[in-house]
């Protein structure tokens, strides 16, 4: 079936179950994307704060759904310090003036800690 085909199907069962059919005249195939959540300071550290920024929604082993957001590290007068591939949904514990702690999340399941330092953003695993 081609596309034009696809279309006027889509077309046709909306307007058989009473629906509009979209303004330009074609239906969408794709479904429409969620925004983010706004962005969230979940902690505050001599100088600089921590942000939940992005999301995804992960889905557990037995169909829960969840939301793992990224961190950010905000000093004023410098550009924002991203930590880079840690969705977690927890809220990081701080170790020292440099340092924090915080765990992955994939699927809303809790995997490794990782440590991160609050200047690089960089993230390495606790052993």
């Amino acid at each position: 079936m081609n596309l034009r085909a696809v279309r006027a199907c889509l077309i046709s069962g909306l307007l058989a179950c009473g629906g509009d059919p979209p303004a330009d005249g074609a239906a969408s195939l794709e479904s429409t994307a969620t925004a983010d959540p706004p962005e969230a300071l979940v902690l505050e550290l001599p100088g600089a704060s921590v942000w939940h920024t992005l999301s995804r929604e992960g889905i557990g082993p037995s169909g829960e759904r969840c939301l793992e957001r990224t961190l950010e590290i905000r000093r004023e007068g410098a550009p924002p310090v991203r930590v880079p591939l840690l969705y977690t949904r927890d809220i990081p514990r701080v170790i020292d003036d440099t340092t924090l702690e915080a765990r992955v999340y994939l699927n809303c399941t809790p995997g490794d800690r990782y440590r991160i330092d609050t200047r690089s953003g960089q993230p390495v695993p606790v052993r």
